[in-house]
């Protein structure tokens, strides 16, 4: 092979579920299985124009409605397997609580560092993170995954052989498509695309 050429490696596209009652009014939602709003639905339609041309060979969804809602309005519902680990945070006592609300009681707490009392760790998620990324190296062509923010942004950090206390800096809106992929080879992972909601503007 000449040293120049361009190797076609697998990506691994990340999609966030669109628009729930509580994504709206900032209300942690773990695992309250809420359903799409009318504005999430609309998002999840887009997203089918948005993800239509890509040669995408492997889907898995996160076992919530408001995943499986987004993916099959994407017209990914036929073929997605579900993954348990792509559940989002188990946010214990602080479910359906707003950050400022808990940073009144709790002054300094950041999810990715600190946890939540009765739910997850931080290296509970780590270890979910990670099986996910074991997964996704073991495919060698496109994959798709639906879930919600924070533990899609915790992978991105995985993705990243980075602690994931650095997703409390990877913001991540409803309905967005995110891309993690290699660099130059497969020892050399990457951030593709980031936070993309261009084709919620159409």
């Amino acid at each position: 092979m000449n040293r120049f050429e361009v190797v076609d490696l697998p990506s691994i596209y990340m999609v966030r579920h669109g628009e729930t009652a509580w994504s709206r009014s900032g209300q942690h939602t773990g695992r309250t299985d809420l359903e799409l709003t009318e504005k999430g639905v609309a998002a999840a339609h887009a997203l089918r124009l948005r993800l239509a041309a890509m040669p995408i060979d492997h889907v898995f969804v996160s076992p919530l409605l408001r995943a499986r809602q987004t993916c099959e309005l994407a017209g990914f519902g036929d073929r997605a397997k579900t993954d348990s680990d792509l559940l989002e945070w188990d946010y214990g006592e602080y479910e359906g609580r707003r950050t400022e609300e808990i940073l009144l009681e709790r002054p300094g707490w950041e999810l990715f560092r600190d946890g939540t009392p009765g739910g997850e760790s931080p290296a509970d998620v780590t270890r979910r993170a990670d099986r996910i990324v074991e997964r996704m190296l073991s495919l060698d062509r496109p994959v798709i995954l639906f879930s919600s923010g924070h533990i899609l942004r915790a992978l991105a950090a995985r993705w990243l052989e980075c602690p994931i206390a650095i997703a409390a800096k990877l913001q991540l809106s409803t309905a967005s498509v995110s891309c993690l992929g290699y660099g130059h080879n497969l020892a050399d992972r990457a951030l593709h695309i980031w936070n993309d909601t261009g084709h919620l503007s159409v």
